[in-house]
């Protein structure tokens, strides 16, 4: 059984950062049960249910909040959650009569748990948004991209997940932690904004010390560098080199016979394109798969640049079971890992049919 077995959370439909959130909360054991709006939520993106990944290891029922029958469907399960996580614009549970008050009369030692692009509250709390609005005004788009272009958009990676679903996990699990003591329940305001400037922490201080610039691509890791930057095979593919320390870089400009004068000069702005581009085409006289067999495994801080599904092939993420198959789909497997408590085998996305809501709504109130 996962560490969290035992734990029951209510998810209500919504996209984004909180179903992965209650992803990541139902792989390491946690009894989710996700209640969708008849018709779902229209996001542009069409989805086959069994490769909706993020709704993995859910029961999931039907319920018309807005029919009064169906309404009252909702408190039992109230009252028996741990957890419940919803990410509408601020005041749609409230004016469903589902907000923090009156849950919280119901269930005194239940985690609210709130997911927002802008936050509760703030002038733009009540504005559309998505991942690449808030993580450029958080101060972190600015800074991703390469010398002389554009702030380039990363995948959803960075304000969805990592500012947003991760300090949502993080905050419901501090509450928990809280509430054993207490005994009281709380509301989690987790919004991207506030947790993608979180993570820009370490970069407030580099920048105020002025180890970066606020020019992008003419830093040490945002591919300004000679040693973090990606370059391309002969064969079209890529591979990452970061040797950042000294004694990395030794190892990766001996291994690629370039030569300097001096280690330390290489460490100054003026001389990294000149590098680079020494580098770039040594890199583009081999194949990706060449230099896997000269540096993969060496402490050069190197590996290929991979696709998802070339990453499922590697020896190393074979090795370690990175990747799991699924009723068929390949997909990455539950993280971390724990020494005692290991989760129960993944359960692929399923719906299941109205005539069953009402079981399945009862065997998670008794199991």
């Amino acid at each position: 059984m996962g560490p969290l077995n035992g734990l029951k959370i209510l998810e209500m439909e919504a996209i984004g950062p909180v179903p992965f959130a209650a992803m990541l909360l139902a792989d390491l054991g946690a009894s989710v049960l996700r209640i969708e709006r008849p018709g779902g939520t229209d996001v542009g993106l069409p989805r086959e249910r069994h490769l909706d990944l993020t709704l993995r290891n859910r029961k999931i029922v039907t319920l018309n909040l807005k029919d009064t029958d169906e309404f009252e469907k909702i408190w039992p399960l109230v009252e028996k959650a741990d957890v419940l996580l919803e990410g509408g614009r601020p005041g749609v549970m409230e004016r469903l009569g589902l907000g923090p008050d009156e849950c919280l009369a119901r269930n005194p030692r239940l985690v609210y748990g709130r997911m927002t692009g802008w936050g509760q509250e703030g002038p733009l709390a009540q504005a559309a948004g998505h991942d690449m609005n808030y993580i450029a005004l958080a101060g972190a788009l600015h800074g991703i991209g390469r010398a002389d272009q554009p702030p380039t958009p990363p995948l959803n990676l960075v304000g969805d997940y990592g500012g947003g679903s991760m300090y949502l996990v993080f905050g419901i699990l501090s509450a928990l932690y809280e509430r054993s003591t207490s005994e009281k329940g709380q509301v989690v305001d987790a919004a991207i904004v506030d947790g993608t400037a979180s993570l820009m922490t370490v970069f407030a201080g580099m920048y105020k010390q002025g180890l970066m610039t606020y020019e992008r691509g003419k830093n040490v890791i945002d591919s300004g560098a000679h040693f973090y930057d990606v370059y391309q095979c002969l064969d079209g593919e890529w591979i990452s080199l970061g040797p950042i320390e000294p004694k990395f870089q030794k190892l990766m400009l001996a291994a690629l016979e370039i030569e300097y004068d001096d280690l330390d000069a290489t460490y100054h702005r003026e001389n990294w394109a000149g590098l680079k581009a020494q580098i770039a085409a040594r890199i583009a006289e081999k194949t990706q798969a060449e230099w896997n067999e000269i540096l993969e495994g060496t402490d050069c801080c190197y590996a290929p640049v991979l696709s998802l599904e070339d990453a499922a092939r590697h020896p190393h993420n074979r090795a370690r079971g990175t990747f799991i198959d699924v009723a068929g789909v390949m997909q990455p497997a539950p993280a971390p890992r724990f020494s005692r408590s290991s989760p129960d085998p993944i359960r692929p996305p399923v719906k299941q049919t109205p005539e069953k809501d009402e079981e399945t709504i009862r065997n998670w109130l008794t199991g």
